[in-house]
């Protein structure tokens, strides 16, 4: 009967070394915000034109997308289409996927 007792109470005493407290988790916190573009960074006028990000891009969304952004010009960048790497901050780049679904619309 002694037997069993210390057994039990070993079984118990090693689960409960397993089990840790609640006091010890770090407290959450909030993820943080995306990053926001500066006046700088946005002088193509790309934040005012995500919202067209998911559509299909055509000749005439191009000609609404540098009216809506007052951008100097704007850039249809396809999938293994070469264009140069010259950085233009007044110039929209319209990243798009195979499909011609607009994915990113940044300055460059």
């Amino acid at each position: 009967m002694l037997h069993r007792t210390i057994i039990a109470t070993t079984v118990a005493l090693m689960l409960t070394g397993c089990a840790g407290s609640a006091s010890t988790a770090p407290p959450r916190t909030e993820a943080p915000k995306p990053p926001t573009m500066s006046q700088a960074e946005d002088a193509c006028g790309a934040r005012q034109v995500q919202d067209h990000v998911g559509e299909v891009y055509t000749e005439a969304l191009g000609e609404r997308l540098e009216q809506e952004s007052g951008a100097g010009d704007v850039r249809a960048k396809r999938p293994g289409q070469a264009y140069t790497m010259e950085f233009r901050a007044d110039r929209l780049d319209v990243n798009l996927d195979d499909a011609g679904v607009i994915r990113a619309i940044r300055c460059g």
